[in-house]
């Protein structure tokens, strides 16, 4: 493991939530591919990096399954209200995680597929 301090742990950690806002440019993917790409880079580096980035993945492939499920109930209406609401869990929770990131806590999501071990 390279040698790296708690601040820049911290920011790289709450990187990877941050990093989930590329889907609002790449909608179903780019929340995925954000952090993962730094997840990926910097899971080495330190613990605390390889967590959160776990954490933000597994949060990030469960809010994509949820709206490709609100996509299909859109046909019947509902998936409108319900695409709505995943969008803004998703954007405060992704911010929450961020501020409890950069103060170094170990942040868990309430849900999530733990499917990134």
């Amino acid at each position: 493991m390279v040698e790296m301090d708690e601040k820049q742990a911290r920011n790289w950690g709450m990187l990877c939530h941050v990093a989930a806002f590329v889907g609002l440019i790449i909608p179903l993917v780019g929340n995925i591919v954000g952090p993962l790409v730094i997840w990926l880079l910097k899971r080495e580096e330190h613990p605390f990096i390889d967590e959160q980035g776990k954490e933000s993945l597994n949060f990030e492939i469960t809010i994509s399954i949820c709206g490709v499920i609100a996509g299909i109930l859109s046909c019947l209406g509902i998936g409108i209200i319900l695409g709505v609401i995943v969008a803004v869990v998703w954007i405060v929770f992704v911010i929450i995680a961020s501020i409890k990131a950069s103060a170094g806590e170990h942040y868990r999501y309430p849900f999530a597929l733990r499917l990134v071990k």
